[in-house]
């Protein structure tokens, strides 16, 4: 086991105890931790309304994100979706595979193997890593803004391993039928 990968450059402020990575702030907690307390709002909201909630503040995570690692990396287009699923797959919530993107036609098809959410709650019979939807078209959307497309993505998870005969978790994106910035789930 690798206790410190030099790909993932991690420092620790020695006086703040801050974590950094990538020059973003981080913070380190167990996965159980992580887990438990997503599955007690779940339960506080239910499933439905807290993935509507997750989805937005991930599609904007997910573009501040992408945007920032661009511009330090000197990275466009492809290169910055493969470096953001790289990034995720180094991070433990499980390993993110590229099986099909086309900026062009706004889709993308992303395999999830070892998932943190199914290595934690196991076989539920279904899909629970919702949380990572908005990822997808965050990203995809800030790569097809800063090449000055006017396209825009949703995202949906299609299957998961939690769900009984699956083995990963699939997520893919699609244009919207109509751009709006408020909602873009639409």
């Amino acid at each position: 086991m690798i206790k410190l990968a030099p790909e993932l450059p991690i420092e620790v402020d020695a006086e703040t105890g801050v974590w950094t990575s990538d020059a973003l702030p981080m913070l380190y907690v167990p996965r159980h931790f992580f887990i438990n307390n997503h599955v007690a709002v779940e339960e506080a909201l239910g499933a439905e309304q807290y993935a509507e909630i997750l989805y937005h503040a991930g599609y904007k995570s997910a573009w501040h994100w992408c945007e920032q690692e661009a511009a330090l990396h000197g990275i466009t287009g492809e290169a910055v979706f493969t470096h953001y699923m790289t990034r995720l797959s180094q991070r433990g919530w499980g390993r993110f595979i590229i099986e099909a993107i086309d900026l062009g036609a706004g889709t993308c098809r992303v395999r999830l193997e070892h998932s943190a959410f199914v290595y934690q709650l196991g076989k539920v019979g279904r899909r629970v890593e919702y949380m990572f939807t908005g990822w997808f078209a965050g990203a995809m959307n800030q790569i097809l803004d800063a090449r000055g497309s006017a396209l825009r993505t949703v995202a949906e998870q299609v299957q998961s391993a939690a769900e009984d005969g699956c083995e990963v978790g699939v997520f893919v994106t699609r244009p919207l039928a109509s751009r709006s910035l408020d909602n873009p789930r639409v």
